[in-house]
């Protein structure tokens, strides 16, 4: 069997060690090479908590793709680190899957010239957890038949962007299924309405204890509808992570989310 290889970008952060932990179990799937700005040197599957993987860690993205000819590079980065392991793993050709949130849309516009320039594909994905996805697809369906939405997501403390990028996109995915709809409910401009996106307000919750959380509530005369995603565990990520890894290289330029490959 040609197993795939597998380089992972951010291994000692939570989401990176448990891909690195996950892939130990998988036949088809190989990891070769880790790369973080911590724990340099060190073996990267005791860095992940789980068995000695006989894989150092370092910190030069360039440097791993040379010495490890990776067929996939996933990444699990800072959002301030996101684009440039991005365009160096592009550069080198490598099929990139990125789980780091907090892009803007002129750096999804730049993915796109990349994959472009140096034909290669690339995935870049707000949450990879099956049942959030499914959430998302929930609430567009639902967006139409209600007056009024909030969202409001929970995450751990160290997670850097808020909202998320899960929480945008659903805001996203609602006001595409509700065409324009009413202007949120409630006193404009009032600081704990949250953050309007377009017709919709967000509302970020980091507390410890927290992995990644969301519920999405609409409200009708006389109801209410709640749809909920609740990610436990980090494992609850892998599921679609792997997918991604199986099916990105029979993708072409930049896709956005796991939704099409479900």
């Amino acid at each position: 069997m040609n197993r795939t290889r597998v380089l992972v970008v951010g291994c000692a952060g939570q989401m990176g060690g448990t891909l690195v932990r996950t892939l130990a179990g998988e036949d088809d799937l190989q990891l070769v090479g880790a790369v973080d700005v911590v724990s340099v040197g060190d073996d990267a599957g005791v860095v992940a908590g789980g068995a000695r993987a006989d894989i150092p860690v370092t910190d030069n993205v360039p440097a791993a793709v040379a010495a490890t000819s990776p067929d996939v590079g996933v990444v699990f980065t800072s959002p301030s680190a996101g684009m440039a392991t991005v365009r160096a793993l592009l550069a080198h050709r490598v099929a990139t899957v990125v789980g780091t949130t907090g892009f803007a849309e002129s750096d999804f516009e730049e993915i796109t010239a990349l994959c472009r320039e140096h034909d290669s594909p690339a995935l870049v994905a707000s949450n990879f957890a099956i049942g959030a996805v499914l959430m998302m697809r929930f609430a567009a369906e639902a967006a139409p038949h209600f007056d009024q939405v909030e969202i409001i997501e929970l995450h751990h403390e160290r997670k850097a962007d808020a909202p998320s990028g899960t929480a945008l996109r659903t805001a996203r995915a609602i006001t595409e299924a509700r065409a324009e709809g009413p202007p949120p409910a409630g006193p404009e401009g009032a600081p704990s309405r949250g953050l309007p996106h377009g017709r919709v307000h967000l509302h970020s919750v980091r507390l410890p204890g927290l992995v990644a959380h969301q519920e999405v509530l609409f409200g009708a005369t006389g109801q209410t509808l709640t749809i909920r995603h609740d990610s436990l565990s980090r494992e609850s990520f892998m599921p679609g992570v792997l997918l991604a890894i199986r099916r990105i290289r029979g993708l072409t330029g930049l896709t956005r989310e796991i939704d099409s490959l479900l």
